[in-house]
């Protein structure tokens, strides 16, 4: 008698898989080749999702106010805008109430001199300039050093560079009425840290102050 053997089919997972990976393959040096879109979408992963990450009750009580509480009256958030020029050698803040301008030392002065160089007068004349448009009665001029050096010797420097600044503003805006307040900080108040020479830079600045107009 003769047997036949019956052979159960197997699943050719091997042949799927090389295929699966084949066109992933192709999709990939495909898209090498493409052309780019002119109207992109979004990159994969940064769709906004339409449910809230957390779960919010409604009516947990913590979320109510008190029987009888009320809100209080709505205001306006004091705002500032700061502007810096691409070198970083002068920085304007602007808020609802005062303009501030901040100019390097480097920009100024020559290394570990109160003496203003020749460009200087310049720069603080379209500062002198700003108060005047900004009717102001009161600038603020602060000197600021690294924490290179003593301190003594850097409270010195930078109130020598303040004075310097003031007593230009003084010639160019000639106004009678307008008060000064000058002072020299040395180290303290660093705006950037003092571990690099690119934040020792922004460090060492003289700041001009003032209240901005009405109206």
């Amino acid at each position: 008698m003769t047997r036949t053997r019956t052979r159960t089919a197997r699943p050719r997972v091997g042949l799927v898989v090389t295929t699966a990976t084949l066109m992933v393959a192709a999709n990939v040096y495909g898209a090498v080749s493409a052309h780019a879109d002119g109207n992109p979408g979004v990159p994969p992963g940064s769709q906004a999702s339409a449910a809230a990450p957390v779960d919010v009750d409604r009516n947990d009580p913590d979320l109510k106010l008190p029987e009888g509480a009320t809100l209080a009256e709505p205001k306006v958030l004091d705002i500032k805008s700061v502007v810096e020029d691409q070198s970083g050698d002068e920085r304007r803040e602007d808020t609802n109430s005062d303009v501030k301008f901040a100019l390097q030392a480097e920009v100024l002065f020559p290394k570990d001199s109160a003496k203003l160089g020749g460009a200087a007068k310049a720069r603080i004349a379209t500062i002198a300039e700003e108060i005047r448009s900004q009717n102001a009665t009161k600038v603020r001029v602060f000197g600021f050093t690294d924490n290179l050096g003593s301190s003594a010797h850097g409270d010195v420097l930078s109130k020598q560079r303040a004075d310097a600044v003031q007593k230009v503003l003084e010639q160019q805006l000639n106004d009678a009425d307008l008060t000064y307040e000058v002072r020299g900080y040395g180290e303290q108040y660093p705006i950037a840290d003092n571990a690099t020479e690119p934040g020792r830079k922004k460090n060492r600045r003289v700041e001009v102050s003032f209240p901005r107009g009405q109206g």
